[in-house]
């Protein structure tokens, strides 16, 4: 109930006996090592009586106490920012003491500073904890006062091979497009999805009235039309909420569009790749014939094709024959296949001249894949033109209701003032500056569209961001990590906002 730790006291385990059984009890005991009770009257008269002298040295809200609660928040930071263990707190202090010794050699006290900074990894765990829960404070205030906001969500596994579901927060805060990762959690199926969700929105007051867009992945549990995340929480809010599936997972889907002829040729690769990194002797002797490092995560094809020489060299040592190797027809398709997988729409010239017809098939699937991937987002292609051509755009009812709040009426009138005025016919010359100011001045619900639609994602990759970060602080050396030690790291190296060192020590004081 109080804080006894204005009042330097320690919480002690005492063991007495009473007539029926032993009862542990906790009590408080001050630095002089006398124990009292938990009553403040009583611990305030030791306090004043006995170190009434360190009182008056040490007042409460001292600047040099400020300064040194300061220091700690900024100590933890720098540690937890990076997704480093909050151990390394010894690590720095090392590092600062051997520094010093060169940095500040006419310091005589230096070391003698240096060793009072506390390095305990609960003080930095708990300053960590702080400082993010003033970040997502701020952020939560700023989402709350924007006009609209989107999210993004996807869902990963830990180290420990737990499902980890990752919200990212897009919003418009002042002249500034901003993006906040609210707390991760442990959730797989569309249900729970929206009930962490929607605990989450209605313990920190969202305003999801003002929710534009969802952007996802493709998983059931997402996108399902019973019950996905998304079909779900537009029945949740009872309006029509936009969804986009992540354009990175779609261009990565219209890659495996490939026909049968092309499929045999990574199945031959595969099944090279494999033979040779299934042995650690196998990889280290091709290693010493190749100036290209080996296989690279997300570049088989490029790394196979650099080491296609000693590959082949390196198969005829052991005495494994592959004809396709050699084949003219099997190379033209591999390096079809390793400028699609670069660059998916160039060409490169290697495949340039004689054999180049029988790509055309794969290019004509590859082509309708991506159209059919991305028609969610052809059908609001006028919302999008409407941001950079907007005298050349009409928006209809439908396609204005996806925006919350807005008024189709008021909307035309603008709009037919916005493509009357004279800046539009210099045909975007001088429009730079002054395009800005005629939607901020003039023209506020054709601000409040572009603001909208400036909020959505076009993918996941910040989620997939997220993910690798986690991958990073909770290790196999820190596998048992709690949500709230992972959230912190997470949110510290996430955001770009800055802790205020002050507030969090007021707030503390209260």
């Amino acid at each position: 109930k109080y804080n006894y730790n204005s009042f330097a006291l320690q919480r002690i385990k005492i063991n007495e006996k009473s007539v029926y059984n032993d009862i542990t009890l906790f009590r408080p005991m001050c630095v002089c090592e006398r124990i009292s009770f938990f009553k403040k009257s009583n611990v305030k008269r030791h306090f004043e009586t006995q170190h009434a002298a360190f009182a008056a040295k040490y007042p409460v809200g001292e600047s040099r106490k400020k300064a040194c609660a300061e220091l700690y928040f900024a100590w933890s930071l720098e540690i937890a920012r990076p997704g480093k263990p909050f151990t390394d707190g010894k690590y720095v202090k090392s590092c600062m003491l051997n520094m010093a010794t060169e940095l500040f050699a006419d310091f005589p006290n230096k070391d003698t500073i240096i060793q009072k900074i506390k390095d305990v990894p609960r003080t930095v765990h708990d300053r960590a904890v702080k400082m993010a829960s003033e970040i997502e404070r701020v952020q939560i205030n700023d989402i709350t006062s924007a006009d609209f906001f989107s999210l993004a969500l996807d869902e990963s596994t830990d180290i420990c091979n737990t499902a980890q579901l990752s919200i990212v927060g897009r919003y418009v805060s002042g002249d500034i497009i901003r993006e906040a990762i609210l707390p991760m959690k442990l959730t797989t199926k569309g249900e729970e999805v929206l009930k962490v969700f929607m605990d989450f929105a209605t313990e920190k007051k969202l305003p999801l009235d003002k929710l534009v867009s969802v952007c996802t992945d493709g998983a059931p549990s997402m996108v399902g039309k019973r019950k996905g995340f998304v079909s779900l929480l537009c029945e949740q809010e009872k309006r029509h909420i936009l969804h986009y599936h992540c354009a990175l997972h779609q261009q990565a889907l219209c890659a495996q569009s490939c026909g049968p002829e092309l499929r045999d040729v990574i199945s031959l690769v595969i099944r090279v790749v494999n033979f040779i990194v299934a042995r650690a002797l196998n990889e280290h002797h091709l290693l010493l014939h190749s100036n290209v490092r080996w296989l690279s995560k997300g570049r088989v094809l490029a790394r196979f094709a650099a080491c296609l020489d000693e590959v082949k060299a390196f198969l005829e040592k052991k005495g494994i024959t592959h004809p396709e190797l050699t084949d003219q027809d099997w190379l033209c398709k591999f390096y079809y296949l390793v400028d699609i997988t670069g660059h998916l729409n160039q060409l490169n010239v290697r495949m340039q001249g004689h054999g180049n017809t029988q790509l055309v098939s794969f290019t004509s699937k590859l082509l309708m894949s991506f159209q059919e991937r991305f028609r969610d987002f052809r059908a609001h292609r006028n919302l999008f033109k409407f941001i950079t051509h907007p005298h050349e755009t009409t928006l209809d009812d439908d396609q204005l209701s996806v925006i919350p709040g807005t008024s189709t009426a008021s909307f035309e009138l603008e709009t037919v003032e916005l493509k009357s005025a004279e800046i539009w016919s210099t045909k975007f010359v001088t429009l730079n500056a002054k395009l800005e100011s005629i939607i901020c001045e003039c023209e506020h619900l054709a601000k409040e569209h572009n603001t909208a639609f400036l909020t959505m994602f076009g993918s996941t990759y910040t989620c997939e961001q997220s993910f690798s970060h986690m991958n990073n602080i909770k290790s196999n050396q820190r596998s048992v990590l709690t949500d709230e030690s992972l959230n912190a790291c997470m949110k510290l190296n996430s955001t770009t906002y800055e802790p205020d060192y002050k507030a969090i020590i007021v707030q503390g004081h209260k």
